[in-house]
């Protein structure tokens, strides 16, 4: 009983309540979605694999963050839409949904994970996954998504415009 005892007390602590509640409601309600691709790394690290200075790697740096394709931070840089959209990446995603066999799931799920899709979601209802995949990574997704043992359906949408 200690043990249940213990995880309520940590998971009431986590809750949040009063005003850094309505804050962060109040945040969200006021923020834009936005997709972006964070690297954790250190500069002085990125540096060293780039074979320059840090020094030189700031001036580029500043240079990408001025013109908004990448926001920096302590030991992470995060390519914007902007960058994204410079590099030929849409950030209009496409949604993949499978029906799988129930009895070849657990391996169907794990050969997924090995393809180029960036998010895998279980899903309840008329299809079992939903992925998520980069635009111009769909046609390459899709031919080792049918050769997964296990897939019976495949439905794939492109997104046109994003509308909140």
């Amino acid at each position: 009983m200690r043990a249940k005892d213990s995880s309520v007390t940590t998971l009431t602590a986590n809750i949040l309540s009063g005003r850094p509640l309505r804050l962060l409601r109040m945040l969200l309600d006021r923020s834009n979605p936005v997709t972006f691709y964070t690297l954790h790394i250190k500069q002085s690290d990125l540096a060293k694999q780039l074979q320059i200075s840090r020094q030189a790697l700031n001036v580029h740096l500043r240079k990408l963050r001025d013109l908004g394709y990448i926001r920096t931070g302590r030991g992470f840089i995060d390519i914007t839409e902007e960058g994204l959209s410079l590099l030929g990446i849409s950030t209009n995603p496409a949604f993949v949904f499978l029906k799988v066999s129930p009895l070849k799931r657990t391996e169907a799920y794990k050969k997924m994970a090995e393809t180029p899709v960036q998010r895998i979601f279980r899903v309840a209802g008329d299809m079992d996954v939903v992925l998520t995949v980069q635009r111009d990574k769909l046609d390459e997704a899709l031919r080792l998504l049918g050769t997964i043992d296990g897939v019976q359906d495949t439905r794939s949408y492109i997104t046109i415009q994003v509308l909140k």
